[in-house]
């Protein structure tokens, strides 16, 4: 069923996101009516690697995680988006089938705009399509900064550099602690970090010892971010 601003105000959803900003009423109505809500739970699959991808998805509430899963179950954490992102535009425009699975972290609100609207879209207004290619090359840039993550810096570094980035991402009010609260398990975001569980949490305790950060459960408490930035260099 198509998802019309009644439902939840999906339409000024839609206009606060960076690709949609500047279409026409037409343009955002005839984006609506092919728009489907989607509600998963917990741990729950959207798709599998290998399944039709029939248009793309925008979060509105919840964590999705992107992952390749072997054979064998384990799996490598590709990405972990929140309300806002988008995913499964870049199948979408080559036609393929999805080469990843998505698995929801949290109880979990999209949107699934149906693929034929978006190329119509496209065909029609050149600004859209550059405002999409923006998007994709911005993904694009932090997956190969996650490849030189992965290469060119040690464990450490991946794990700080997270905290800061995260820290940056929610700039606490001034006198507010400057807390982080980690946006999945330990053992997803290793596999995010490429590193084992058992690394990550060693290198929290280390941390930790070194008076930077205090960790309680999913909650880090930043003491020292000057020497976290300092640890991250």
């Amino acid at each position: 069923m198509g998802v019309h601003s009644e439902s939840f105000g999906a339409l000024n959803f839609l206009r606060s996101l960076p690709q949609f900003r500047g279409l026409g009423p037409a343009e955002l109505d005839a984006i609506g009516a092919a728009t489907t809500e989607r509600r998963v739970a917990a741990g729950a699959a959207l798709f599998h690697r290998g399944d039709p991808c029939e248009g793309m998805y925008l979060i509105v509430l919840g964590r999705i995680k992107l992952a390749l899963l072997a054979s064998a179950g384990a799996e490598k954490v590709i990405e972990i988006l929140g309300p806002g992102q988008s995913f499964g535009e870049a199948v979408m425009f080559i036609d393929r089938p999805h080469n990843l699975y998505a698995e929801a972290l949290a109880d979990s609100l999209l949107l699934h705009i149906s693929k034929q609207v978006i190329f119509e879209t496209v065909e029609t207004n050149p600004a859209f399509a550059r405002r999409m290619l923006n998007e994709l090359s911005q993904r694009q840039c932090r997956l190969v900064a996650d490849i030189e993550a992965y290469t060119l810096k040690n464990a450490t570094n991946r794990v700080t550099g997270y905290l800061l980035a995260a820290l940056e991402d929610h700039e606490p009010a001034p006198g507010q602690p400057a807390d982080v609260l980690l946006a999945a398990s330990k053992s997803v975001l290793a596999s995010r970090l490429n590193i084992t569980r058992e690394h990550f949490s060693r290198i929290l305790h280390e941390l930790s010892q070194a008076g930077l950060i205090r960790v309680s459960g999913r909650n880090i408490h930043i003491l020292d971010r000057a020497g976290l930035r300092e640890h991250a260099s």
